[in-house]
This record gives structure tokens, C-alpha cells and sequence, in this order.
């Protein structure tokens, strides 16, 4: 089974927006407020619920527009569920090293989850695509600086307290991505419908990325 996770859509827009528990009746709406806001990278967490079912028609809607990944893919038995439903990519909140061998010898993208050196170290050398640095709200963006200067080879994606106003700041320092949940699935806004607020919301982080690229360039 191919997957065909697209990097050019990853580097247009390194951003991974987490979905977490959303309403199945608002998924296809948001991720078609997601797309077109220009962000390319969308997670649908394993301890969602009908997480396969989304996930599936998620990639079979936007394939070639949105890579669509499994989150939260904590154990082989959720890996297969993940990919049997043809997920693009896979992130663990977890250094789970059967989860990542099993990703590597498939060439699918995975990114685990790791919090120490060691830990990020080891995901690395077992094949990690990218680390996701978890929880990131534990750290100061310097700190992305300091744990790569003897790691200056990895890849970090930090996760989790990563929001609008510090999410360039984690670039600033070495970071490759981010990945982010509340902050692009804001409760509030889901429960009423606020569509437009949603795609603001989007449009936002898309033009401060643009402008952060922008001014790194100058």
C-alpha cells in the first residue's frame, strides 16, 4: 500500500495541526478550512473517536493537497489501525522503538515523541524523520538552541503549549516544525461554528510564517 506522504507540502508549510477529539460532524468542514488557508499537514489523534474512519477519507479527499497523519499512535496494534486506514505519516507521544523500526522499514514518515537528549538521540538513530520534542510547554524556545548544539543534526518539531504568538520564536532557535492542537482547534470556536473566526484564526499563523521566512531571508 502506497502512502505517498508529500515533503514538498511538509516544507511549504511545517505546521502540524492536531486533531484531538473533534466533533465527527465538523471534521471535513474544518479540514477544508484548514486547506485552504494554505497550512498542508493534518493529524487525527488514534484516541479519537471513528480515528480510522477520518483518517481514511481524510487522505482519500485531499490526497496530493493534505498530507493526513495518525497521532497518538502509541503501540503496533494502533500503528496497523493507522495505516490499514492509510495514514501519510505517524507521530507517538512516545519513544516506542518497535513503532519506529516497523515506520522505517515501511518508509513511512514517523515522529516520535521524546523529551530528554537520550531520548531524542535515540529516536534519531533509529530512523526518526523528525523528533517531536514532548511536551515543548516544558521548555523555553532557547532551549531548542541549547539541545541542539551538541545535537545539531536532528530535526526537532516541538509540541505541545506551541501558539500563535511563540510558534516562530521555536523556528528562530533551530526548529524544523511545530505541531500544535488547541491552538488551531480552538473549543470555543468549534462549538459554535464559527467558521470564518476558525479560518482567521489559520490565515494568521500562515502570514506570520510567511513573514518569519520572509525576514530570515532578508
Amino acid at each position: 500500500m502506497i502512502h505517498n506522504f508529500s515533503f514538498d507540502l511538509f516544507n511549504q508549510m511545517p505546521i502540524v495541526g492536531i486533531m484531538r477529539n473533534i466533533p465527527d460532524e465538523h471534521i471535513c468542514t474544518i479540514a477544508e478550512v484548514y486547506h485552504r488557508s494554505g497550512l498542508t499537514c493534518l493529524e487525527i489523534t488514534m484516541n479519537s473517536s471513528n480515528a480510522e474512519k477520518h483518517i481514511s477519507s481524510l487522505v482519500e479527499t485531499y490526497w496530493g493537497r493534505l498530507n493526513i497523519g495518525a497521532g497518538t499512535v502509541c503501540s503496533m496494534a494502533d500503528l496497523e489501525k493507522a495505516l490499514a486506514a492509510r495514514a501519510q505519516f505517524i507521530v507517538t507521544p512516545i519513544l516506542n522503538e518497535e513503532v519506529i523500526k516497523a515506520c522505517v522499514d515501511r518508509h513511512i514518515p514517523i515522529f516520535p515523541g521524546a523529551y530528554t537528549p537520550s531520548e531524542i538521540y535515540r529516536a534519531w538513530t533509529m530512523g526518526a524523520t523528525m523528533v517531536k520534542l514532548f511536551p515543548a510547554g516544558d521548555f523555553r524556545p532557547a532551549n531548542i538552541k541549547e539541545i541542539l548544539a551538541p545535537l545539531n543534526f536532528v530535526s526537532l518539531m516541538p509540541t505541545g503549549g506551541v501558539t500563535l504568538e511563540n510558534f516562530t520564536e521555536y523556528f528562530e532557535q533551530g526548529a524544523k516544525a511545530v505541531g500544535l492542537g488547541g491552538s488551531l482547534f480552538p473549543k470555543d470556536v468549534i462549538a459554535r461554528q464559527d467558521w470564518s473566526v476558525l479560518g482567521a484564526i489559520y490565515d494568521a499563523f500562515v502570514k506570520k510564517y510567511h513573514d518569519f521566512v520572509s525576514s530570515a531571508k532578508a
